[in-house]
This record gives C-alpha cells, sequence and structure tokens, in this order.
C-alpha cells in the first residue's frame, strides 16, 4: 500500500446504484455518483467484483475471474450507439431489491437485439482490437457461456464428456456450430469493457480512484475451470476432489461450505503462476487499488473433501502465497494491493503480509464487539478502516442489535451514554475516519443510516443478498455536504 495522505472513500456496489432498469449500471447515475463523491470530499469509490455472476447471484462465485457483468452494461448507452430504440427498452416498476430472476428473464433478449444490429454493421476498429487484447480468456469464456445457452444452463460436469474434456474435434465443431452465440458474448464484454473504461477515465478526471476486489477463488461452473483444469484439484472426470470453505466458529458452528475447487498449486508453481500474473494485470487494467479477498488462503487454506455435508470435515493445507506473489511483482512491478486479513490470524499469515508489502483492513465492528486489533487506536498506518464490510450488518442495524457487554464496551469507548442510535452510528463514522489507517472506507448504507434492510450479504445464507439497491433520492446535496463534514472532521479530505 502506497504512503499518501489520509483519504476516505465509499464501498458503493454498481449494482446497487439508482436505475431505472432493475439493476445499477454504467448509466448517467453513475456519473452522478462520481460527482456526488467528489462534491462529498471523498477520493475513492470502492466497488464488489464486477465479474458475471451466476446462480446464486453472488459476485464471488463467478464463471468467468476475467470477464464483466452483462448487467451492468448501459441500455441507455446502446440505444445512443442505435443498438436498441427507445421504445424498446423496459418500463414499469422494479421495486427495492434486485430481482435477479427477472432480469435475466428481461434483460437478455434485449441484448441480443443489440447484437442482432451490432453484427449487421460494419465493425468498429476498436472492437477487433479488444478481441486481440484478451483473447486469452475471452475466446474460452464466450464458447462455454454458448455451450451452456445450448445446453439450457446445464453445469460443466453436465456437459457431454467430449466437450467437457475440450476433445479437439468436439471443440472445433462446436465453435462452428456455435459461433452466431460465442459472437454474442465476445459482445457483450466488448460492451462492458468500453463502457467501464469510459466511467473510470470520467472517475479519474475528478480524482476518484477505483477500489476493486479480486476474489481468490472461482467456480466450479466456469470457464477457468474449464479451460484449465490442470490448475485445479480434480479428478479424471472434472469434479472437484476437495472444495474451499472456513473451518467452524462462534458464528458458524459447522463452518462455511464454499464448494470452490481449490487450486492444485504445484501446477501453479511449475508455470511460474503466470495464471493468476494474468488475473492481478487483469485487475490493474480496471482498477487503480485491488483488494484480494480471503487472503488467509494464500499462506493455508481450508480444504473440505467433496460431497462432504458441511465444512466440519476439512483441515488446512500450505499454500505458496510467497512465491505467488513474487512472481506477481516480478512480472507487474509494485502495486497497490489491499489483504483481506480478517478472521482467525495465524502468525504465518502476519508474516506473508508484512514480506508481501499490502495494507489490511480493520473493522470497527470487530474492535467493539471485543477484537483489540480492530479498535482504531490500533491501526497501521498502512491499512484500510471500515466502520463495517459488505459481509457486516450496517452499522444501524449492528447498533440496534448489541449485546449488553458490547454496547458497555460502546460507551466506555465513545465516553457517553447516549442511547441515540443516529447520533451513535455518526460518532462511530467519525471515529473510524479519525483512524490512523491511510484510507477510510465507509459503506454508503452507513452513511444513509439504514437497517439491516440495506445489508448486502450474510455470509453461508442465500435469499436477499446482493439485493440491496439505492434510490435517486438518497445521492443527495445534502448528504454529499453531511459527508463532507464528517470527512473534514475526521482528518480526511
Amino acid at each position: 500500500m502506497k504512503k499518501h495522505r489520509r483519504e476516505a472513500g465509499v464501498l458503493m456496489p454498481v449494482s446497487s446504484l439508482p436505475s431505472e432498469f432493475g439493476i445499477g449500471c454504467f448509466d448517467g447515475a453513475a456519473y452522478r455518483f462520481v460527482d456526488f463523491l467528489s462534491e462529498a470530499g471523498q477520493r475513492v469509490w470502492q466497488l464488489l467484483p464486477l465479474c458475471p455472476t451466476s446462480f446464486g447471484d453472488s459476485p464471488y462465485q463467478s464463471p468467468c475471474s476475467f470477464g464483466g457483468n452483462p448487467y451492468f452494461i448501459s441500455l441507455r448507452t446502446l440505444a445512443e450507439e442505435g443498438l436498441l430504440y427507445s421504445e424498446e427498452l423496459p418500463v414499469g416498476e422494479w421495486g427495492d431489491r434486485v430481482d435477479y430472476k427477472r432480469l435475466y428473464e428481461e434483460r437478455y433478449p434485449l441484448l441480443r437485439k443489440a447484437y442482432e444490429r451490432f453484427s449487421e454493421r460494419t465493425t468498429p476498429d476498436d472492437y477487433g482490437i479488444f478481441l486481440a487484447e484478451n483473447c486469452s480468456w475471452l475466446e474460452d469464456y464466450a464458447l462455454f457461456s454458448a455451450i451452456k445457452d445450448s445446453l439450457s444452463g446445464a453445469e460443466l460436469l453436465r456437459f457431454p464428456e467430449a466437450l467437457r474434456k475440450r476433445v479437439p474435434e468436439a471443440m472445433r465443431d462446436v465453435r462452428e456450430e456455435l459461433s452466431y452465440e460465442v459472437g454474442f458474448y465476445r459482445f457483450l464484454q466488448y460492451e462492458f469493457f468500453k463502457q467501464w473504461r469510459s466511467l473510470r477515465l470520467y472517475a479519474g478526471s475528478k480524482n476518484i480512484k477505483i477500489f476493486g476486489d479480486m476474489p481468490i477463488y472461482v467456480s466450479a461452473d466456469s470457464s477457468d475451470v474449464w479451460a484449465h483444469p490442470q490448475l485445479f484439484e480434480l479428478d479424471s472426470e472434472g469434479r472437484p476432489i476437495y472444495v474451499a470453505g472456513c473451518p467452524p466458529d462462534g458464528f458458524s458452528p459447522k463452518g462455511q461450505l464454499w464448494g470452490n475447487p481449490v487450486y492444485m498449486w504445484e501446477a501453479h508453481r511449475r508455470e511460474d503462476f503466470c495464471w493468476w500474473t494474468a488475473r492481478v494485470r487483469q485487475a490493474f487494467s480496471m482498477y487503480d487499488i485491488v483488494r484480494i479477498d480471503h487472503f488467509r488462503g494464500f499462506e493455508a487454506y481450508y480444504s473440505i473433501p467433496f460431497g462432504a455435508e458441511d465444512a466440519t470435515e476439512g483441515f488446512w493445507r500450505d499454500a505458496p502465497g510467497e512465491e505467488l506473489f513474487s512472481a506477481v511483482r516480478r512480472s507487474l512491478g509494485e502495486r497497490e494491493i489491499i489483504a483481506e486479513d480478517l478472521g482467525y490470524m495465524t502468525e504465518g499469515v502476519r508474516r506473508l503480509l508484512e514480506i508481501c508489502g499490502f495494507g489490511g483492513m480493520r473493522i470497527l465492528q470487530f474492535g467493539l464487539d471485543g477484537d483489540g486489533e480492530h479498535l482504531p487506536y490500533s491501526y497501521p498506518a498502512q491499512s484500510v478502516a471500515y466502520t463495517g464490510t459488505h459481509d457486516n450488518p450496517t452499522l444501524r442495524g449492528w447498533l440496534e442489535e448489541l449485546s449488553a457487554e458490547s454496547r458497555g464496551r460502546l460507551s466506555k469507548y465513545l465516553y457517553t451514554d447516549s442511547t441515540d442510535t443516529h447520533y451513535l452510528a455518526e460518532r462511530l463514522i467519525v471515529t473510524a475516519l479519525q483512524a490512523p489507517s491511510q484510507l477510510c472506507v465507509i459503506p454508503m448504507q452507513d452513511y444513509l443510516f439504514l437497517g439491516n434492510e440495506g445489508r448486502m450479504n450474510i455470509p453461508a445464507s442465500s435469499g436477499e443478498n446482493w439485493s440491496w439497491r439505492a434510490k435517486n433520492e438518497d445521492i443527495s446535496r445534502e448528504l454529499s455536504a453531511r459527508m463532507r463534514e464528517l470527512t473534514l472532521t475526521g482528518g480526511r479530505g
């Protein structure tokens, strides 16, 4: 983490931006949000992963770790390009949450119309450049997606054996048979990255840095696993032998069973970690700062036998984190990386963090729940301070559910007997901003003083996760002025 002035930022997923079409995207609302951040004295916009989502809608279970989410493509921009007509754009109410089922059913027919018109035109010069620059992952992802569509969405393990194992003759035939569909998925990625590049450049012009997020694992049902099976612990039929997760703890008696295939680290070592280097390079082509999820797993990872009912059968195994990040540094030089170093930290993980020189994360909620390492006075300068993350309750939700012990700890720490939740939330935001950390990031829901209806994710659960949406009226001048005032009070700007 580079040394610079103490800065402030906001955690706001793209999916949560206001939108007339059911999910946040790279439209006018995104540009207005950049303006809002600038007016509010913020210098960093932190995102959740921008990769495509699949079953479960989690950005941490993507069918392609290199690609972008087609839902974030602005339909208004496609209309401006003449690829959609205004009367074709969706109408009607979408409600307060992202409705992923409805999105899937209504969005893709529109995107296919846009591709049909695109394919009838003279190919733009930058399209060929984009395909050439991204061919190392894009061709596999586009074909993988086209095959899935032809099989009614079947997962990788249900592909015909010749396609699952990428038999050359079968691959040649399916490329020819599905060439139009492959072109459709290429087009989606072209539009995604073109629109994202424009938004990122605009953010840069407003002195807003983009803070991205890179998951450690990939989905078992992904083009990554399909194209590079040797890099994962799979059996001869392509089934995972072990999957990732977390051991039992006080929050989850049976642990967390994520289901991602674990890496065949020896194979990565033989290839000098070139796949990982390519992932990090891709991330820095999109972001200014990169958060690497579950950093713990690069020192040692929890491995659970495939088919286990829960995570209690798992065990720890060593990972080559020092070698991996040395290879990345040799290839890419020094980059601004933040390690998600939460959870149980061993001396080995601390040593790896120090060797790599990455900044870590500190969560105010954890400190006031009894973890002294997360109390602000102990935060190192080379860290990012948070009130909470996308995996935590909102600040208001946390305050409303405090145990008596934590409430007593909060009263002593803030030196107040007040029970006014709004007052306490603002005090805690300023407390986080005043921490020694070079960067402090506050979730947008905390500035909006939302309860747990605004929570983004409850780990090890399914249902309403990843679906919170802001309203247009939330992104107001009154709020930006208040945020600026709080940020300056915290000694940042």
